[in-house]
């Protein structure tokens, strides 16, 4: 039990990393995608379908590269990376966005 433990900061340090680059490669496509369509495809469904597709080739690749064995429950839990990934594409960058500018909001009334 001692030696899971130890591993637990690193596994979730690398799905973190993973999700954050995952998540700006996902933001890169949407964002070429959709100039592409002409917002002929809701943004958001744009981004939960590119998302998925990002992380699911991501993961194939990975088990590809490291040659481990594909499971069902890694390509489940390969999806709901993607779900996390999805999310932090659509409503990561607004909130981010939202933060810097209460902000500056508050830094100007300090002036």
């Amino acid at each position: 039990m001692e030696t899971i433990l130890q591993y637990i900061p690193a596994v979730l340090s690398a799905i973190l990393l993973a999700v954050l680059i995952l998540m700006v490669i996902t933001n890169i496509i949407v964002e070429v995608v959709k100039k592409l369509t002409w917002d002929k495809v809701p943004t958001n469904l744009l981004a939960f379908i590119v998302a998925m597709a990002v992380t699911l080739l991501a993961f194939f690749a990975v088990c590809r590269i490291l040659a481990v064995p594909i499971v069902w429950y890694m390509v489940a839990a390969a999806i709901g990376l993607g779900f996390f990934v999805a999310f932090a594409a659509m409503f990561g960058w607004d909130k981010f966005r939202q933060m810097l500018e209460q902000i500056t909001r508050l830094e100007n009334r300090k002036e």
